[in-house]
Protein backbone atom coordinates (compact mmCIF):
# COMPACT_ATOMS: atom_id res chain seq x y z
CA UNK A 1 0.00 0.00 0.00
CA UNK A 2 2.01 3.74 -1.07
CA UNK A 3 1.83 5.56 1.47
CA UNK A 4 0.52 9.22 1.39
CA UNK A 5 2.50 12.17 0.40
CA UNK A 6 2.93 14.52 2.84
CA UNK A 7 5.21 17.79 3.39
CA UNK A 8 8.17 18.32 1.76
CA UNK A 9 7.62 14.98 -0.62
CA UNK A 10 4.51 16.57 -1.56
CA UNK A 11 6.20 19.86 -2.42
CA UNK A 12 8.98 18.37 -4.36
CA UNK A 13 6.32 16.12 -6.52
CA UNK A 14 4.54 19.29 -6.97
CA UNK A 15 7.72 21.15 -8.21
CA UNK A 16 8.12 18.78 -10.45
CA UNK A 17 5.16 18.24 -11.75
CA UNK A 18 5.24 22.68 -12.84
CA UNK A 19 8.91 21.88 -14.61
CA UNK A 20 7.39 19.34 -16.32
CA UNK A 21 4.41 21.14 -17.45
CA UNK A 22 6.39 23.87 -18.72
CA UNK A 23 8.92 21.66 -20.58
CA UNK A 24 5.91 20.37 -21.93
CA UNK A 25 4.47 23.37 -23.23
CA UNK A 26 7.99 25.00 -24.44
CA UNK A 27 8.18 21.58 -26.65
CA UNK A 28 4.53 22.25 -28.30
CA UNK A 29 5.16 25.59 -29.12
CA UNK A 30 6.92 25.54 -32.42
CA UNK A 31 9.47 28.20 -31.06
CA UNK A 32 12.14 25.63 -30.30
CA UNK A 33 11.61 23.71 -33.85
CA UNK A 34 10.81 27.01 -36.13
CA UNK A 35 13.16 27.22 -38.91
CA UNK A 36 15.61 29.90 -38.84
CA UNK A 37 15.28 33.24 -40.59
CA UNK A 38 16.76 34.56 -43.62
CA UNK A 39 19.11 37.32 -42.58
CA UNK A 40 19.34 40.38 -45.21
CA UNK A 41 21.88 43.21 -44.95
CA UNK A 42 20.70 45.92 -46.94
CA UNK A 43 22.78 49.22 -47.40
CA UNK A 44 20.88 52.16 -48.12
CA UNK A 45 21.52 55.91 -48.42
CA UNK A 46 20.51 58.01 -45.64
CA UNK A 47 17.54 59.62 -47.11
CA UNK A 48 16.03 56.64 -47.08
CA UNK A 49 16.48 56.21 -43.38
CA UNK A 50 12.58 57.07 -42.61
CA UNK A 51 10.40 55.17 -46.08
CA UNK A 52 12.87 51.98 -45.81
CA UNK A 53 12.04 51.27 -42.23
CA UNK A 54 8.29 51.10 -43.03
CA UNK A 55 9.36 49.50 -46.26
CA UNK A 56 11.05 46.75 -44.13
CA UNK A 57 8.41 46.18 -41.80
CA UNK A 58 5.91 45.99 -44.95
CA UNK A 59 8.86 43.33 -46.33
CA UNK A 60 9.07 41.02 -43.34
CA UNK A 61 5.43 41.21 -43.11
CA UNK A 62 5.40 39.73 -46.82
CA UNK A 63 8.60 37.49 -46.41
CA UNK A 64 7.91 36.32 -42.59
CA UNK A 65 11.25 33.55 -43.54
CA UNK A 66 13.38 36.82 -43.81
CA UNK A 67 14.73 39.65 -41.41
CA UNK A 68 15.87 43.13 -42.95
CA UNK A 69 18.71 44.90 -40.79
CA UNK A 70 19.52 48.27 -42.50
CA UNK A 71 22.97 50.17 -42.24
CA UNK A 72 22.60 54.05 -43.45
CA UNK A 73 25.17 56.13 -44.69
CA UNK A 74 26.46 58.80 -47.19
CA UNK A 75 26.36 56.60 -50.64
CA UNK A 76 29.97 57.70 -51.09
CA UNK A 77 30.12 55.91 -47.61
CA UNK A 78 28.08 52.68 -48.77
CA UNK A 79 30.33 52.65 -51.72
CA UNK A 80 34.04 52.67 -49.65
CA UNK A 81 32.04 49.90 -47.33
CA UNK A 82 31.20 47.70 -50.44
CA UNK A 83 34.90 47.89 -51.58
CA UNK A 84 36.62 47.12 -48.49
CA UNK A 85 34.25 43.88 -48.55
CA UNK A 86 31.35 44.34 -45.98
CA UNK A 87 29.36 41.70 -44.78
CA UNK A 88 26.47 42.69 -46.59
CA UNK A 89 23.61 41.76 -49.71
CA UNK A 90 22.16 44.76 -51.00
CA UNK A 91 23.17 48.16 -52.27
CA UNK A 92 20.75 51.27 -52.78
CA UNK A 93 22.38 54.54 -53.20
CA UNK A 94 20.91 58.23 -53.77
CA UNK A 95 22.31 58.43 -57.52
CA UNK A 96 23.40 56.47 -60.35
CA UNK A 97 27.01 57.38 -60.46
CA UNK A 98 27.87 55.82 -57.45
CA UNK A 99 26.67 52.79 -58.52
CA UNK A 100 27.81 52.58 -61.87
CA UNK A 101 31.08 52.72 -60.11
CA UNK A 102 30.60 49.28 -58.58
CA UNK A 103 29.64 47.29 -61.42
CA UNK A 104 32.26 44.74 -60.29
CA UNK A 105 30.25 44.02 -57.05
CA UNK A 106 26.71 44.59 -58.04
CA UNK A 107 24.03 42.39 -59.93
CA UNK A 108 21.59 44.94 -62.48
CA UNK A 109 21.04 48.08 -61.10
CA UNK A 110 17.02 48.82 -60.82
CA UNK A 111 16.39 52.74 -59.97
CA UNK A 112 13.62 52.43 -58.00
CA UNK A 113 12.46 55.98 -56.78
CA UNK A 114 13.37 59.27 -57.60
CA UNK A 115 13.61 62.48 -55.99
CA UNK A 116 14.59 66.71 -56.18
CA UNK A 117 15.97 69.47 -53.77
CA UNK A 118 15.03 71.74 -51.62
CA UNK A 119 16.14 74.92 -49.83
CA UNK A 120 15.38 74.48 -46.06
CA UNK A 121 15.34 76.88 -43.48
CA UNK A 122 14.62 77.35 -40.15
CA UNK A 123 10.84 76.98 -38.70
CA UNK A 124 9.52 80.06 -39.52
CA UNK A 125 12.11 81.37 -42.30
CA UNK A 126 13.43 84.09 -39.81
CA UNK A 127 16.17 84.95 -42.63
CA UNK A 128 13.26 85.28 -45.22
CA UNK A 129 15.46 82.97 -48.00
CA UNK A 130 13.29 82.97 -50.73
CA UNK A 131 15.30 81.21 -53.49
CA UNK A 132 18.71 79.64 -54.59
CA UNK A 133 19.95 83.25 -55.47
CA UNK A 134 20.02 84.44 -51.25
CA UNK A 135 21.98 81.46 -50.84
CA UNK A 136 24.77 83.30 -51.91
CA UNK A 137 24.63 86.47 -48.72
CA UNK A 138 27.41 86.47 -47.30
CA UNK A 139 25.53 87.22 -43.81
CA UNK A 140 23.64 83.89 -44.47
CA UNK A 141 25.28 81.00 -42.43
CA UNK A 142 24.48 78.08 -45.33
CA UNK A 143 25.43 74.73 -44.76
CA UNK A 144 26.11 71.99 -47.63
CA UNK A 145 26.50 68.33 -48.31
CA UNK A 146 30.46 68.05 -49.46
CA UNK A 147 30.97 67.15 -53.46
CA UNK A 148 31.51 63.84 -53.16
CA UNK A 149 27.87 63.18 -51.05
CA UNK A 150 25.51 62.37 -54.14
CA UNK A 151 23.08 65.50 -52.79
CA UNK A 152 26.10 67.82 -52.24
CA UNK A 153 26.98 67.16 -55.66
CA UNK A 154 23.43 68.16 -57.13
CA UNK A 155 23.80 70.91 -54.92
CA UNK A 156 26.88 72.23 -56.69
CA UNK A 157 25.44 71.26 -59.79
CA UNK A 158 22.25 73.61 -59.61
CA UNK A 159 24.01 76.36 -58.41
CA UNK A 160 26.90 76.34 -60.69
CA UNK A 161 24.34 76.68 -63.45
CA UNK A 162 22.70 79.40 -62.32
CA UNK A 163 25.93 80.87 -61.83
CA UNK A 164 25.44 81.10 -57.78
CA UNK A 165 28.93 81.64 -55.33
CA UNK A 166 27.94 79.96 -52.14
CA UNK A 167 30.28 79.87 -49.62
CA UNK A 168 29.08 77.32 -47.18
CA UNK A 169 29.75 77.34 -43.14
CA UNK A 170 30.70 73.57 -43.24
CA UNK A 171 30.01 70.40 -45.64
CA UNK A 172 28.67 67.37 -43.54
CA UNK A 173 28.76 63.73 -44.79
CA UNK A 174 25.12 63.09 -45.84
CA UNK A 175 22.04 64.74 -46.34
CA UNK A 176 20.86 63.90 -42.63
CA UNK A 177 23.90 65.59 -41.09
CA UNK A 178 22.71 68.85 -43.45
CA UNK A 179 19.28 68.87 -41.88
CA UNK A 180 20.02 68.49 -38.86
CA UNK A 181 22.62 71.42 -38.46
CA UNK A 182 19.54 73.70 -40.26
CA UNK A 183 16.62 71.83 -37.76
CA UNK A 184 19.13 72.66 -34.20
CA UNK A 185 19.92 76.22 -35.30
CA UNK A 186 23.84 76.08 -36.10
CA UNK A 187 23.02 76.86 -39.46
CA UNK A 188 20.37 79.53 -41.30
CA UNK A 189 19.86 77.81 -44.56
CA UNK A 190 21.09 74.31 -46.59
CA UNK A 191 20.03 72.04 -49.54
CA UNK A 192 18.60 68.53 -48.66
CA UNK A 193 16.14 66.35 -50.62
CA UNK A 194 12.87 67.14 -50.44
CA UNK A 195 11.24 63.97 -48.61
CA UNK A 196 14.04 64.93 -46.18
CA UNK A 197 12.80 68.03 -45.48
CA UNK A 198 9.38 66.95 -44.72
CA UNK A 199 10.97 64.65 -41.26
CA UNK A 200 12.24 68.10 -39.45
CA UNK A 201 11.80 70.66 -37.50
CA UNK A 202 12.56 73.37 -40.41
CA UNK A 203 10.68 74.61 -43.51
CA UNK A 204 11.21 74.42 -47.24
CA UNK A 205 11.24 76.53 -49.92
CA UNK A 206 11.16 75.02 -53.48
CA UNK A 207 13.17 75.00 -56.36
CA UNK A 208 11.70 75.80 -60.06
CA UNK A 209 11.96 72.76 -62.14
CA UNK A 210 14.00 74.49 -64.65
CA UNK A 211 17.11 75.05 -61.93
CA UNK A 212 16.60 71.74 -60.07
CA UNK A 213 18.16 68.29 -60.34
CA UNK A 214 16.29 65.23 -60.31
CA UNK A 215 18.32 62.36 -57.72
CA UNK A 216 17.73 58.88 -59.02
CA UNK A 217 18.16 55.95 -56.61
CA UNK A 218 19.39 52.70 -58.07
CA UNK A 219 19.03 49.46 -56.01
CA UNK A 220 21.26 45.72 -56.51
CA UNK A 221 21.85 42.84 -55.22
CA UNK A 222 25.62 42.03 -54.09
CA UNK A 223 27.81 39.73 -55.52
CA UNK A 224 29.24 38.86 -52.36
CA UNK A 225 26.00 38.19 -50.69
CA UNK A 226 25.83 35.05 -48.85
CA UNK A 227 21.58 35.13 -49.73
CA UNK A 228 21.70 35.54 -53.41
CA UNK A 229 18.18 34.79 -54.00
CA UNK A 230 16.60 36.75 -51.07
CA UNK A 231 18.60 39.68 -52.36
CA UNK A 232 17.68 39.56 -55.34
CA UNK A 233 13.75 38.75 -54.02
CA UNK A 234 14.36 42.03 -52.19
CA UNK A 235 15.68 44.23 -55.00
CA UNK A 236 12.45 43.35 -57.22
CA UNK A 237 10.06 43.59 -54.64
CA UNK A 238 10.92 47.24 -54.15
CA UNK A 239 9.34 47.63 -57.35
CA UNK A 240 6.61 46.05 -56.72
CA UNK A 241 3.00 48.34 -56.18
CA UNK A 242 2.91 48.03 -52.42
CA UNK A 243 7.05 49.16 -52.24
CA UNK A 244 5.88 51.85 -54.66
CA UNK A 245 3.16 53.17 -52.35
CA UNK A 246 5.32 53.51 -49.89
CA UNK A 247 7.16 55.36 -50.95
CA UNK A 248 5.03 57.76 -52.85
CA UNK A 249 3.46 58.37 -49.66
CA UNK A 250 6.92 59.16 -48.09
CA UNK A 251 7.28 61.91 -50.92
CA UNK A 252 9.67 59.88 -53.96
CA UNK A 253 8.58 60.21 -57.37
CA UNK A 254 8.12 57.28 -59.81
CA UNK A 255 11.48 56.02 -60.99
Amino acid sequence: MPFPLTGRRAGVTALMAALLATLSACGSDGEGSAAPKTGLTVLAASSLTDVFTTAGAAYEKEHPGTEVTFSFAGSQELAAQVGQGAPADVLVTADTRTMDGLTADTGEPVVIARNRLVIVTGEGNPEKVGSLADLADPALHVVLAAPEVPVGRYGKQILDAQGIDVKPVSQEPNVRAVLSKVALGEADAGLVYRTDAVTGEVDAIDIPDAQNAIASYPAAALKSSGNSKAAASFVSWLSTPGAQEILRAAGFQKP
